[in-house]
């Protein structure tokens, strides 16, 4: 049974599967009326070390790059209009090869040429990170997203991270104004 996290909550991931070798991250999100202007959102992985700053700018997982070095971490693909049911877009985490130097991994979401178009995540809405058992594709977790952020144009739904032997997630709901470049520059990524 999946736990229903609030902002700044978290939960243990293997502890209650403790078999858990692999995991996808789902992120979704629909749309308030907006003026017709295409609206894209895209979702992107951050993987860090001890100090939340990304290993290196190849860490950065996004539609341009679509896995990590190491192959950890992968992106599945860029939807470009969040139409249709169910995740818009997934991130594939194989937490049994994940290194050791990766200690989080973060989860922004941005909007694509925000600023050009006038949006915001003030006309987003439902929008949620969930983590599926990859194995058994249950839901472990997941955090519904209830914040009004009218002036965001990115945030950092949540996090995966080890705590020990343990992976955990938190949910975080961070929004920043300065975009996509705001959080990259938070977490030592050069664009």
């Amino acid at each position: 049974m999946a736990v229903s996290l609030t902002k700044g909550g978290n939960v243990s991931l293997t502890k209650a599967t403790p078999s858990l070798s692999a995991v996808a991250v789902g992120l979704g999100w629909d749309l308030r009326s907006t003026t017709g202007a295409d609206f894209d959102l895209d979702a992107s992985a951050i993987a860090t070390g001890a100090d939340q700053k990304a290993l290196s700018n190849a860490h950065f997982v996004f539609f341009n790059n679509l896995r990590s070095p190491e192959g950890a971490i992968e992106h599945t693909g860029d939807n470009l209009t969040g139409e249709g049911d169910g995740d818009d877009e997934v991130i594939n985490v194989d937490l049994a090869a994940t290194p050791p130097t990766i200690s989080s991994i973060f989860f922004p979401v941005s909007i694509y040429d925000a600023d050009s178009r006038g949006q915001s995540f003030g006309q987003v809405r439902n929008a949620y990170i969930r983590v599926v058992d990859r194995a058994s594709g249950s839901e472990l977790a997941r955090y519904d997203l209830s914040e009004d952020a009218s002036t965001e144009t990115a945030m950092v739904f949540g996090e995966l991270y080890r705590n020990g032997t343990e992976w955990k997630f938190r949910a975080i709901g961070q929004g920043y104004a300065s975009g996509l470049a705001g959080i990259a520059r938070d977490y030592g990524v050069n664009l």
